[in-house]
């Protein structure tokens, strides 16, 4: 039996503070890319100079040191936990807030958690909303996705009928975009889950954000769905910043479950451009 590696809790506090600041500051490469990309493909000159402003933002942020978007978003954080780690000096999830608290205090991100009727902010962007797999080895893998409430508002879980097949599908992804117009802050990266469960379906759909872009779905079914989702949306014309245009997304990721013979679970995360996440391998 192999023996068990300890990580101190106050090292995944360190950690998911950093990332906390690092996510909400730095535009991933592959996001900056892909938003050049769009620039050079996009025919509406509003909607080119809406992509030269988002990366020039971008590129501020990065450079001031200040957060890209004044919607630091809500803490989300996945966590791949090999089975011989042990934590100590507390819990995994205690070691996590204390981070995102640490994180948002000392990079000065806004606070958006609040009590959900009383509207009370909690003041320090607790609790984050913590996914856990317990996975072989000894290494504690951590991705911290600050998530804004735009392009969370505009997401949606359907439980369809297994009859609308793959049609039904197609078309309900597409009528979530077009439903969300402008609203998730467009261009927009789509998360989409199909099976599963009605809870299951909706973390992995938000768990397919972690991708980079342009990678290759190594599902060939997936890979092709993509392709064809990506098509559709963009010929939505909503375009950037829901202004019009032809780059109203910049990926479909898909994550293709088996579930229930009753059921067809679809769930739709939309991510905004600002698609951030950090990650760390302790």
């Amino acid at each position: 039996m192999a023996a068990l590696r300890t990580i101190e809790a106050a090292e995944i506090t360190a950690a998911v503070a950093r990332l906390c600041g690092e996510a909400d500051i730095e535009l991933p490469q592959d996001v900056r890319r892909a938003l050049e990309q769009a620039r050079d493909q996009e025919e509406s000159p509003v909607g080119r100079e809406v992509l030269a402003r988002l990366i020039e933002n971008a590129d501020i942020a990065r450079r001031e040191r200040l957060p890209i978007c004044q919607d630091c978003g809500l803490a989300v954080v996945f966590v791949d936990l090999g089975q011989e780690v042990h934590i100590r000096g507390g819990s995994l999830e205690e070691a996590i807030n204390a981070g995102v608290r640490q994180g948002y205090q000392d990079y000065y991100l806004r606070k958006s958690v609040c009590h959900p009727f009383t509207r009370a902010n909690t003041g320090d962007n607790t609790p984050a909303v913590i996914h856990t797999r317990i996975v072989p080895g000894d290494r504690l893998h951590l991705w911290v996705v600050p998530k804004g409430g735009g392009s969370e508002n505009m997401s949606r879980v359907f439980l369809l009928t297994p009859a609308v097949g793959l049609e039904g599908v197609k078309q309900k992804v597409v009528e979530t975009v077009e439903a969300a117009g402008p609203n998730p802050c467009p261009p927009i990266i789509l998360g989409v889950a199909v099976g599963g469960t009605f809870e299951q379906a909706a973390v992995r759909a938000k768990r397919t954000l972690l991708r980079e872009l342009g990678s290759a779905n190594p599902d060939p079914e997936a890979a092709a769905l993509e392709a064809e989702l990506l098509e559709l949306v963009n010929r939505t014309g909503i375009g950037p910043a829901g202004l019009g245009g032809r780059v109203t997304c910049l990926g479909v990721f898909v994550d293709i479950h088996p579930c229930h013979i009753a059921s067809l679970p679809l769930a739709v995360n939309i991510q905004c451009h600002a698609a951030r996440h950090k990650e760390v391998v302790l």
